[in-house]
């Protein structure tokens, strides 16, 4: 059927060897629906790019140097597709929740390479403050 969405995710893994990240992904991901049997990722960002990984049932992995840098597509049995963001492990824990919150948004429109971009810019600023001496308040002479 057409597309519902631009993403259906996100997805936040703790470090970047993916020879322990993926297979936890899979488990998630073939949980209650069509398995998973090929992921296309890009190479970027990711410290090994194994062809065969342990796990439950045959998933090849493509590693394409084309995808787009926080972008993961997960092709199901049924020929269902899942797009995901993936959020670097390092991403501070309030942006990684606020990209994944966005990228799982229906009417989100920002595609994965911009979330995090577009979730950090939205953030609110520090503004600077100057310390006030006693009596300034008050109108009276520092």
């Amino acid at each position: 059927g057409s597309r519902r969405t631009l993403l259906d995710g996100g997805w936040w893994p703790r470090s970047t060897d993916p020879t322990i990240e993926l297979p936890q992904l899979m488990r998630a991901l073939n949980q209650d629906r069509s398995p998973v049997r090929r992921v296309l990722l890009g190479p970027a960002g990711w410290d090994s790019h194994p062809l065969r990984i342990p796990v439950a049932g045959p998933v090849r992995f493509v590693w394409y140097a084309a995808q787009p840098a926080g972008l993961l597509f997960a092709l199901r049995s049924n020929g269902d597709r899942v797009d995901l963001l993936v959020v670097p492990p390092d991403t501070d824990p309030a942006t990684a929740r606020a990209a994944m919150a966005l990228a799982a948004q229906p009417a989100n429109t920002i595609h994965a390479p911009d979330i995090l971009t577009t979730v950090v810019a939205r953030e609110p600023q520090p503004t600077e403050t100057v310390e006030e001496r006693p009596g300034e308040a008050e109108g009276g002479r520092p």
